[in-house]
């Protein structure tokens, strides 16, 4: 069940490799005469689609089980970036847009809800590290596709003018590899449970606190969850840490080189390397929050990521400039592996796909609001100075966001 859950958040991570298709496509080959702006469109509407993926997905998942709802978003984003192969030249934009943008993206959307929902059913008493594992694995997909479709398209003089003919190839694997995974998702069975003793005494300790464990929680409807203010706080958890983090992500290799001074290889390499931070991050903070709290660690998330945006634009040189961005990726990826496992400490088990996925409402808001404003900070002057300060400003603000944020009330006491 987990290898099938990461092998299928693999394949839809892939997406996050548009940064090496719109380079191609930009470059002097390229048969597109795009702008940059236009370069950018068919991943930008991408990342507003998952959100309609992932409130469809999570609702379907609850009523059908989750290997159906996988399954076909599975192939809707096999078929999005299939159709995407198709596009010859900038009037053939509008094909990008719909393949990889608004059939790649709901397909990715209503795929990637299904793992993190159906993994915590399986691993109740250690829900943080088995979903940091499972998104994880959607960090990790851009490094493995990102320099496997760079070889394909310098294979080729043929894939140098047209680099989106690559997509067929990439878009049959993945179909394959995601059928794969997702067909062996199911539910346990009913009255599953896995007791440990590590769970057995956190809840010893929790209840000795005058607290009711953070696992153990009443079931709550979608319905009943967006009528409590912790719903929207959580989520706006997520659009703050996404908007900072996904603000860097989109200027790394320019920041790199123009702050750090890098060599336009070295900033390449800086942000495969980073890739790697992003998914190793989903997986260190989600394990993490299993031990000291979900609001402990999203509280740490938020503040290391502000620290660091407002330090990158001061230092002088390739490492320490590695290391702030290592921390930067390390908390974008942190956000997404901690809080599906709040959401559920909140509001229960039962709907926690529906629930989640309203909540990742916060990523197509941040995904897209992210580049715009550091864009727009930055300009043609490469103002980095101004841009990640407002960035990691927000971040710092945003850390009394889960401060704020407390467990429904009558979770709170020694009666359950």
């Amino acid at each position: 069940m987990l290898a099938g859950g990461v092998l299928v958040q693999l394949v839809i991570g892939a997406a996050y490799a548009w940064s090496t298709f719109s380079k191609a496509i930009l470059a002097d080959p390229s048969a597109f005469e795009l702008s940059t702006v236009q370069a950018t469109v068919p991943f930008e509407v991408a990342i507003g689609m998952i959100f309609v993926g992932t409130f469809l997905g999570g609702r379907l998942q609850d009523r059908r089980g989750p290997r159906p709802v996988a399954l076909a978003g599975v192939v809707v984003y096999a078929v999005g970036i299939v159709l995407a192969s198709f596009a010859r030249d900038a009037g053939d934009l509008w094909l990008l847009v719909l393949g990889y943008g608004v059939l790649g993206g709901f397909g990715l959307g209503l795929a990637y809800i299904v793992p993190i929902a159906m993994l915590q059913k399986w691993f109740p008493d250690r829900r943080g590290l088995i979903t940091g594992i499972a998104v994880g694995g959607f960090g990790f997909g851009a490094v493995i596709t990102s320099p496997l479709a760079q070889a394909l398209i310098d294979s080729s003089a043929d894939y140098q003018r047209y680099p989106t003919k690559v997509f067929l190839w990439l878009g049959l694997a993945y179909l394959v590899a995601g059928l794969l995974g997702a067909s062996v998702f199911r539910d346990p069975p009913q009255g599953w449970t896995v007791a440990t003793e590590a769970r057995t005494q956190r809840e010893e300790e929790a209840t000795a606190e005058g607290a009711v464990p953070e696992d153990d929680v009443v079931e709550f409807t979608p319905s009943e969850a967006l009528r409590m203010p912790q719903w929207y706080l959580l989520t706006l958890i997520l659009t703050v840490s996404v908007t900072a983090g996904i603000a860097f992500i989109s200027l790394a290799a320019g920041a790199a080189s123009d702050v750090a001074g890098l060599s336009a290889v070295g900033a390449a390499t800086l942000v495969g390397v980073m890739g790697l931070f992003n998914g190793a991050g989903r997986i260190v903070w989600a394990a993490l929050s299993d031990r000291i709290g979900r609001r402990q660690t999203l509280i740490a998330i938020l503040a290391l990521q502000g620290l660091a945006l407002v330090a990158i634009p001061h230092v002088h040189g390739a490492a320490p400039f590695y290391v702030l961005a290592a921390v930067i990726y390390l908390c974008y990826g942190g956000a997404f592996g901690t809080l599906p496992a709040s959401a559920t400490s909140f509001f229960g088990l039962r709907h926690s796909g529906a629930i989640y996925g309203l909540m990742l409402l916060g990523w197509s808001i941040g995904g897209v609001a992210g580049p715009l404003l550091i864009s727009w900070l930055v300009g043609d002057e490469g103002n980095y100075t101004l841009g990640f300060t407002v960035m990691g400003v927000l971040a710092l603000v945003g850390v009394l966001v889960p401060i704020l944020t407390r467990r429904p009330a009558h979770l709170r006491g020694p009666q359950r």
